[in-house]
This record gives structure tokens, C-alpha cells and sequence, in this order.
């Protein structure tokens, strides 16, 4: 049986995932949907009440049928490196590409039904509270009024998008950032606009889960760092990442959040105030790992290649770091 990765070309990430499943000598069909159609080939037929797929990428040829799992980490838009790109081929490619694969019967992490709402940042919080995830106190909104208001009851904000990236090509990350205090807020009605209230925080939290293993690392926010520096992804701290252990209530939590998402895989940012609490921030469904394992020498990737080849661990107790959490 065949393990599929929808990823692209550069991803260092998933690397980190073949190079155990080489070594555990399973079988590995990695593509970009964006190479669809040309470099990624398919097709599908439905006779006699049966359906036969297969797949072709980089000279290989699989059956959908023998497909063990399907990771979708971080794969491109169907049909953009085709000579003449268009909305109708795009849409025709991605159909026929997941609308086959769903009928694979593999196991996903994560299926795209449950990852596109996933990704919205709305969502999230709706989830966080559900699963009794601590979660600052938060505002979108399109009103400059509403926003005004907000910020007199919470007079130390952070602002930051509400969809991540700005789709740009190559898309760019546009950070969390410090509201000033004479901000305006007029601007408010021109897109819509998330206001958090800025924890102070002494540390980072990473919390990577794996089906039910669930890896914690934290950095910690030097004593003399510059309150503005919010966002962990551009500060300049060389403080490492350390593995640490998630409160026994949280990680019950974070494992309810990912239920009700419907998600095998989730990469939670916290922050860590003065109280040692942790205030949920986001999860990404397909985030990254691989500086977390790197710094920790947490068995993240590990972790995942047994989970897309269905070999759990057989004990609840591990020496690398992680927990197992009862779904």
C-alpha cells in the first residue's frame, strides 16, 4: 500500500516524512496538483458499479485502490504550470483530482472538507471556545466604531490578518503587529480587520499534534525584549525552542478542538502570559515542523509517516517528549 503526499516541489517539512518511510520501506508517491495536468497524469473509470483510478507523477504509476493514506501538506493550485493557466482548468483539474481521491479510501490527514474551513481564522476562535481553549479577547469587524470601542476596553491591541498570507506570488506573510495607542481605526471600513488583545507573554508555545501524540515546545521571551516585537515568526530573540510538557486539562482541549474540526493533524500557537497560562493564538491544519524538531529533537516526523502507515505506537508511554491523549 502506497502513501500519497500532495505537497511542493521545496518542502523541507515533508523530507523530513520520506526519509522514514523509506526507511520503514513503504512505499511513496509524492506530487504537486499544480503539475496537473502534464507532469501529474490521471484517470478514472466507473464501470459495472466498480471504479479503477490511477495516478502518474515523476514516472510512476499508482492505483488509487492501493492508496494506504493521502497527506495533504502543502500542495499548489491544480493546473497552474500549464501553458495557458485559467479558472476553468483549474477548477476541471481539482475536481477531477480530490472528487477521485475521495473515493480512494484512504485515510486523509487532512481531508480537504475538513481542512478549507479549518484555515479560517473565525472558525478557529468559534473552536478554541467550544473546546475551552483559553482565547484573548478578540474583535473583526468593519466598523471603525466597533473597533474604537474595542480598543477602549482593551486598550493594549495587536492587529493581524484574518486569512494569514496576502496572496501575493510568492505570497507574503504579513505579521502580527502592536496597535498604537493614537490609532484611528478609519481605515477599518476598507477590509475587515482583526483586533486581539496583546498578551504579555513570557514565552511561545508550539503545540504539534499527531493523531493522538501531542508535542509541546516553548520558547521563552528574554527579559529585555522589545514589547512590539509580538509576532515569534520575525523577533529576533535566539532563545531555542525546548520541549516541555502541555497541561494535562489543555491538551484534552486541543484534542476536543481537533475532534470537532475533524482534523488528524494540527499545529497550535500559544501564548504564555505571567500566570503561566496558555491563550490560544491559531491552528494550522498543514503547519510546519520541522524547525520545532530540529531545535527539540521531538520525533514529529516520525510520528506522522506511522500515522499515514497506520502503525501506532503500541504503549501510551514515550521518551521523546510527546503524550498520547485518549480521543
Amino acid at each position: 500500500m502506497t502513501v500519497l503526499i500532495l505537497t511542493c516541489e521545496q518542502d523541507v517539512t515533508a523530507d523530513m516524512v520520506v526519509a522514514h518511510l523509506n526507511e520503514a520501506g513503504v512505499p511513496v508517491v509524492r506530487l504537486d496538483p499544480a503539475d496537473l495536468p502534464g507532469g501529474v497524469a490521471l484517470s478514472g473509470e466507473y464501470v459495472h458499479g466498480g471504479f479503477r483510478g490511477h495516478l502518474s507523477a515523476g514516472g510512476r504509476l499508482v492505483s488509487m485502490s492501493g492508496l494506504r493514506s493521502v497527506w495533504v501538506r502543502r500542495p499548489g493550485v491544480p493546473a497552474t504550470r500549464v501553458a495557458e493557466p485559467s479558472a476553468w482548468l483549474t477548477e476541471e483539474s481539482s475536481q477531477a483530482l480530490y472528487g477521485m481521491l475521495r473515493g480512494a479510501g484512504a485515510r486523509w490527514m487532512n481531508h480537504p472538507d475538513a481542512a478549507r474551513p479549518a484555515r479560517h481564522k473565525p472558525w478557529q476562535l468559534h473552536l478554541a471556545q467550544r473546546s475551552r481553549l483559553p482565547v484573548p479577547a478578540t474583535l473583526i469587524t468593519t466598523f471603525p466604531q466597533a473597533a474604537r470601542d474595542f480598543s477602549e476596553r482593551f486598550p493594549d491591541l495587536v492587529v493581524k490578518p484574518v486569512s494569514g498570507a496576502h496572496p501575493q506570488e510568492p505570497s507574503q506573510v504579513v505579521p502580527t503587529s502592536r496597535v498604537a495607542p493614537d490609532a484611528d481605526f478609519t481605515d477599518v471600513a476598507y477590509g475587515p480587520t482583526l483586533l486581539q488583545r496583546r498578551i504579555a507573554k513570557r514565552a511561545d508555545i508550539r503545540l504539534t499534534v499527531v493523531g493522538d501524540r501531542i508535542f509541546a515546545a516553548r520558547k521563552a521571551v528574554a527579559a529585555d525584549a522589545d514589547p512590539d516585537e509580538v509576532d515569534v515568526r520575525f523577533t529576533t530573540s535566539a532563545e531555542p525552542w525546548r520541549p516541555v510538557e502541555a497541561p494535562p486539562r489543555l491538551a484534552d482541549a486541543v484534542h476536543t478542538y481537533l475532534r470537532l474540526a475533524e482534523l488528524a493533524y494540527g499545529a497550535f500557537d500559544f501564548a504564555e502570559d505571567s500566570d503561566g497560562i496558555w491563550w490560544f493564538l491559531e491552528c494550522n491544519q498543514s503547519g510546519q515542523f520541522g524547525f520545532v524538531e530540529i531545535e527539540t529533537g521531538q520525533p514529529i516526523a516520525r510520528s506522522v509517516a506511522e500515522w499515514l502507515t497506520d502503525r501506532a505506537p503500541e504503549t501510551d508511554a514515550h521518551s521523546d517528549g510527546s503524550v498520547r491523549v485518549a480521543p
